[in-house]
């Protein structure tokens, strides 16, 4: 029997390396399909770049398009770390190292608009070579991809004809790296500061009740950041992962009234939720490797969500279109 879910991917810079992994260990299950992705930032990419795989050649297309994706992004066979070396070392070794440490301090002098017309958005030679006629077709699974309006706050998903180079690179507009991208006379940022990732597009009545969240952003961490880089870095979490636990308290508000018999059945859709994560991993990573793509910590983050997929399925595939896995209501209580 077919498994249809929906498919919700995390902004987190080259640490989407991660989700990677994970929808590679996914297409390996025939009997998955996927119905619908909601992106942000890299999630927004890793969604774009599978979906015009998979009407490419299927499967096989879509992981072949993963990969092309991840070697832009700097996915290369040329180890700058010993093999010994573990992750979170090699995370901390560049948060640490000297060139990094200049080049923060400089962003945080520095506005991107300082470059006059010599600006160029890094990420566009790789939008650019996208396939929209099949990121944007009508087949295959539905695709959103969410943007933060600057001067109104507020998100705006991209669908169908209206997702184009531009829309990614807005949905992936860090605003102290990148210019804001301009769209219809509109100035937007990146798309995890209103919904990373949206949810509520995924609730159309044609889409599977199962939404698989691919968690990047630690929700909760142990230790309290004491150093600079570490209070921004919690900072740009906390910031990131807000819209994502108000959207589930309104899940768990809806599925709670259903429950007690105080909405009809049918009145509003019954989802269940999952998620995939690493937060252990993520938590001992340092923000460095999320701006920075590193060939070693790519790989090994693309390893990382392979296993995370898997103890997924191991532990919960048979709950999919059975029953949720995760209770909304203990990830933001």
């Amino acid at each position: 029997m077919t498994r249809r879910i929906n498919l919700a991917l995390q902004g987190g810079g080259a640490h989407g390396a991660f989700t990677w992994g994970v929808l590679d260990r996914l297409l390996d299950e025939d009997d998955i399909e996927i119905a619908g992705i909601s992106g942000a930032s890299a999630g927004a990419l890793n969604g774009a770049a599978l979906k015009s795989g998979w009407l490419m050649d299927g499967r096989e297309g879509a992981r072949a398009n993963l990969d092309w994706l991840w070697r832009q992004m700097g996915a290369i066979d040329s180890p700058l770390f010993p093999h010994w070396m573990g992750l979170a070392q090699m995370s901390h070794s560049v948060g640490n190292s000297l060139p990094y440490l200049w080049a923060e301090s400089m962003e945080r002098m520095i506005s991107p608009y300082v470059s006059g017309p010599f600006y160029v958005n890094p990420l566009r030679r790789v939008a650019e070579r996208f396939d929209y006629d099949r990121v944007c077709a009508h087949d295959g699974p539905r695709l959103f991809v969410g943007a933060t309006n600057v001067r109104s706050g507020k998100i705006r998903v991209f669908q169908g004809d209206d997702i184009s180079t531009d829309a990614l690179l807005a949905s992936a507009c860090l605003p102290t790296l990148f210019r804001a991208v301009e769209i219809d006379g509109e100035a937007y940022w990146d798309g995890g500061y209103t919904g990373n990732p949206a949810l509520f597009p995924l609730f159309a009545p044609d889409l599977p009740g199962d939404i698989v969240i691919v968690n990047i952003n630690p929700l909760e961490r142990t230790e309290i950041p004491r150093t600079p880089q570490d209070i921004r870095n919690r900072i740009n979490e906390i910031s990131f992962n807000s819209s994502l636990l108000r959207e589930l308290r309104a899940i768990a508000f809806v599925q709670r009234l259903l429950d007690e018999g105080r909405m009809r059945q049918g009145e509003m859709k019954r989802l269940n939720l999952h998620m995939i994560a690493d937060d252990a991993l993520m938590n001992e990573l340092s923000v460095a490797t999320k701006l920075v793509p590193i060939p070693d910590v790519i790989a090994r983050l693309k390893t990382a969500g392979r296993e995370a997929a898997q103890a997924f399925l191991d532990t919960h595939g048979d709950d999919l279109g059975q029953r949720g896995s995760v209770d909304p209501g203990s990830i933001y209580g």
